[in-house]
């Protein structure tokens, strides 16, 4: 019974402790700043400036986004992923195309894909690589905007 109830603890102990480890081991976490002048867009407007906080929380990460979209009007907006590829809600205002889920995949240790979904269709595909130095996060999206002109962007965004 001893053996039982110790084997147990350990058990316990051990999948309480390895979330934060996991979300460690994510190089995503982190405080980023869009740099604008690296970043290129095509038939969309860019940001005027961006910031990213991504924060452990469970098995995956609280995204949030914060900054000023190109015609001035105010982005903020947030969701929780477990990069699991499920469908995940944004709340708030200026996620890009006006997309309400996004869902999002772990691919290595430094990479995720995902797509963006407005009304239940999906918009645009997603990939985020962090540099090996970990200092750069680069964000390249495909998909089209309200004209149906396809639009590529590729943001890179530092670590603070």
């Amino acid at each position: 019974m001893k053996r039982l109830l110790m084997l147990a603890s350990l058990v316990v102990l051990a999948s309480v402790s390895s979330s934060p480890l996991l979300a460690q081991s994510n190089p995503q976490i982190g405080t980023w700043k869009l740099n604008v002048a690296k970043s290129k867009y095509v038939n969309v407007q860019g940001p005027k400036s961006g910031t990213r906080t991504v924060e452990a929380q469970g098995d995956g990460a609280k995204v949030t986004t914060e900054g000023v979209a190109g015609d001035g009007s105010r982005i903020a907006y947030s969701f929780t992923t477990n990069f699991d590829g499920k469908d995940s809600a944004i709340s708030g205002v200026g996620a890009p195309g006006g997309e309400d889920v996004v869902a999002i995949k772990r691919v290595d240790a430094n990479a995720s894909t995902g797509m963006g979904k407005k009304a239940g269709k999906m918009i645009r595909t997603v990939r985020f690589v962090v540099s090996n130095d970990g200092k750069v996060l680069t964000v390249t999206v495909k998909g089209s905007n309200e004209q149906g002109l396809p639009v590529s962007i590729r943001q890179v965004w530092e670590k603070q």
